[in-house]
């Protein structure tokens, strides 16, 4: 691929203005077709790299609804791009400038994205699809979950799955030497560190036994449970620069995210 990390940061300059660091997998495996309803939202905004290229990851939560990071179409929105299309490939080959096999659609980004300050940036959007992809969306929590699990003293004992596409990270030394990119949806297991008002901070420290986020990619669920759940309580958003402590993902079961999501699928 002709992708480099030195592109990929090219998008992180102007993301970070509003969000922080975007993310993608580190310390995982390729993730083959055991999330199918994760997908690459992609968009033709790299000059050097004719036809659409991966920005984010994200979710299908509904027939034709696609869950990302409103940080990842704010992007778009500065830059003047409104066709985008989503792939639910396990491996997305940037050097194709093939439309076959990908699904185009729309992006609403959270109104209110921007406001709110650290405490709730609403750093939360979908992109509806003009065709069903034929998979079976995520589920998402039930109202105030993630507290419950906090209450009853259960909440670090839970694994998380995280999943995503974009720079991936298997050194545990180097720096940003030890970055790569390929296209190929990873995913990695979690702990959890802490609970806030609108965020489940996520452990992805290596030699802890855990993965997670890292640039190239926002937007990837965060799944409650192992490699198997399909229970999708928060998206990435932010983390450290080197890829290997904390990841910060916007919950989904507050009060605030689903009076957005619930305008676009039904909620339990």
């Amino acid at each position: 691929m002709r992708k480099g990390f030195a592109v990929l940061l090219v998008v992180l300059a102007s993301l970070v203005m509003t969000a922080g660091v975007a993310r993608a997998i580190t310390f995982g495996q390729p993730d083959g077709n055991r999330h199918p309803n994760v997908g690459a939202l992609l968009a033709d905004w790299d000059a050097d790299s004719p036809g659409p290229d991966i920005l984010c990851s994200g979710t299908l939560i509904g027939e034709r609804v696609f869950l990302t990071a409103a940080h990842c179409t704010a992007f778009l929105e500065s830059e003047g791009i409104t066709r985008v299309w989503v792939t639910f490939a396990p491996a997305y080959d940037e050097d194709s400038t093939s439309l076959s096999g990908l699904f185009a659609g729309t992006y609403v980004t959270h109104p209110e994205f921007g406001s709110g300050g650290a405490s709730d940036p609403h750093d939360i959007a979908v992109v509806l699809l003009e065709r069903s992809p034929g998979i079976a969306p995520a589920v998402l929590p039930a109202a105030g979950l993630l507290d419950q699990l906090k209450a009853n003293h259960s909440l670090r004992d839970r694994t998380f799955t995280a999943v995503g596409y974009g720079t991936v990270r298997e050194d545990k030394t180097g720096g940003p030497h030890a970055f790569f990119f390929d296209g190929i949806r990873r995913f990695a297991l979690q702990s959890a560190l802490n609970l806030e008002k609108s965020w489940l901070l996520l452990s992805m420290n290596p030699s802890t036994g855990n993965g997670g986020g890292c640039f190239g990619d926002s937007g990837g669920p965060h799944f409650l449970g192992g490699v198997r759940s399909n229970l999708l309580v928060s998206i990435t958003i932010t983390g450290d620069a080197m890829c290997r402590a904390t990841d910060k993902t916007y919950r989904l079961d507050t009060a605030s995210a689903r009076a957005f999501l619930d305008d676009f699928v039904a909620l339990p």
